[in-house]
This record gives C-alpha cells, sequence and structure tokens, in this order.
C-alpha cells in the first residue's frame, strides 16, 4: 500500500533572506581592516569578530522567530 503524500515544504519566507547578513558582513573586510579603535587592549579586529557572533545569533533567533509555526496542525 503507498504512502500518502506529504504536503510540499514552504520554506520560501521573505525572513529568510536575512539570514546573508551575517554571511556577507564579515566579508567586507574594509570594515575591520584597522589596528584602532581599541576596546580593552584588543584591536577593531578582534573585537568586531565577537560583534559578528552577536549579529549572527541575533539574526538567526529574529528569522525563527518570525517563521516558526503558530500552533499545532
Amino acid at each position: 500500500m503507498a504512502e500518502p503524500e506529504s504536503p510540499p515544504r514552504t520554506d520560501s519566507s521573505p525572513w529568510n533572506w536575512l539570514l546573508l547578513v551575517p554571511i556577507v558582513v564579515p566579508l567586507l573586510t574594509f570594515l575591520y581592516n584597522y589596528d584602532e579603535p581599541r576596546l580593552g587592549g584588543f584591536p577593531l579586529f578582534y573585537w568586531l569578530q565577537f560583534a559578528f557572533i552577536l549579529l549572527g545569533v541575533g539574526t538567526t533567533s529574529l528569522v525563527y522567530q518570525m517563521t516558526k509555526k503558530r500552533g499545532r496542525p
């Protein structure tokens, strides 16, 4: 006996485009190709890497909250 087909996935939310932000922003080297300013003695490059992590976590959390299914099917 054949199993019933499941409905096609609908992962095409426009919110998913925001996930490109934490991928593209760290590739823009002109943002952190400097030694100054220093924060706690660390050059810009190092503490900006932590900011990129926070950007990625924040963006992923936002996209998840905006695209998760409300209620149960």
